[in-house]
């Protein structure tokens, strides 16, 4: 199977980038060094694959890769492949005493390196990377992204989203300045990530806010069953590349979702089994929900600015 379908195969499900959760309030975990250039933001940058997550070129330690910017994955990770590659000297290992999970149940143990990681305007060094083994998602079948940007550098800085152009920015947050025409969605910031209040068929549901998601929303079963969608209503099968490999779950068609006070009609949802661990997130609102608007996300000071899709009605 192509990349390209193996893309458009995951689209119809939840997670391209199928964020990982740690328990990381029981470690201690440095923030990184985040230099930024004059003018206090990267430039717009490109996505660099044809999946609808963003993905932006950078560097580690000097080596040029693909780095897929997540918001729904509590730390970075980079793929153990990656890390054999580097020279020995610039692999500064360390242990990291946890487990990680992704959406889809699978889970890994974690070691640890710190490298740095470079993008035009911004220089994020003493990056601790947990070393994973990443699977499609790093290989050239995939989405050949082996460096995941998690929360742990997104927290520090703006995320800024243009997702009808498919460009991606990274601002300080002294230097960001809202545009008008961006407007606050209501957001609260828990363990699990940035949670916005979405509604399935009138049914109220709390999803994290994950850029590594493709489609607009995916729940897992409990979550699902809680909204009524596991009402008998027709059901097909998608792919989706997560944490380690690929997981199959079922695809329903929600007749209608509202998100940052806007109304989706027949939104494809996917539905994902529910790892064993508590406080894990029961829904994800994905890329899909950005499909015609701009926004910016402010992870440390729990803030989302989203523009008004040009077309407000998604079929």
């Amino acid at each position: 199977m192509n990349r390209r379908n193996l893309l458009i195969r995951a689209a119809g499900l939840a997670v391209v980038g199928g964020g990982a959760w740690w328990a990381r309030e029981t470690l201690f975990w440095p923030a990184p060094d985040l230099v930024f250039g004059a003018a206090g933001a990267t430039p717009w940058l490109p996505y660099a694959r044809r999946a609808s997550v963003p993905t932006v070129e950078a560097r580690v330690d000097g080596r040029e890769v693909i780095a897929l910017i997540d918001t729904g994955a509590q730390y970075s990770v980079i793929d153990r492949r990656l890390v054999e590659a580097l020279p020995e000297k610039r692999r500064p290992m360390f242990d990291m005493p946890l487990i990680a999970y992704g959406v889809g149940g699978g889970s890994q143990m974690g070691r640890g390196v710190t490298v740095e990681v470079g993008l035009p305007g911004l220089t994020v060094g003493k990056l601790r990377a947990a070393i994973l083994d990443l699977g499609p998602l790093a290989s050239a079948e995939g989405l050949d992204t082996p460096l995941i940007l998690g929360r742990d550098v997104l927290e520090h800085l703006v995320l800024a989203l243009d997702a009808g152009r498919r460009h991606v920015r990274l601002i300080s947050r002294e230097a960001f300045v809202r545009p008008p025409d961006l407007i606050p969605a209501t957001v609260r910031a828990t363990g699990g990530g940035l949670v916005a209040e979405v509604t399935v068929e009138g049914a109220t549901v709390q999803a994290v806010v994950d850029t590594g998601a493709s489609s607009l929303l995916a729940v897992d079963q409990a979550t699902a069953a809680a909204s009524g969608l596991l009402d008998g209503r027709p059901q097909t099968m998608g792919t989706s590349l997560v944490l380690g490999g690929a997981t199959r779950a079922a695809v329903l068609e929600a007749r209608t979702v509202t998100f940052a006070d806007h109304l989706y009609e027949r939104v494809q949802v996917g539905v994902f089994e529910q790892p064993p661990l508590p406080n894990f997130p029961g829904a994800l609102v994905g890329m899909e929900a950005f499909a015609g608007r701009r926004a910016a996300i402010d992870l440390g000071e729990a803030a989302l600015w989203v523009s008004r899709p040009l077309d407000l009605t998604v079929e």
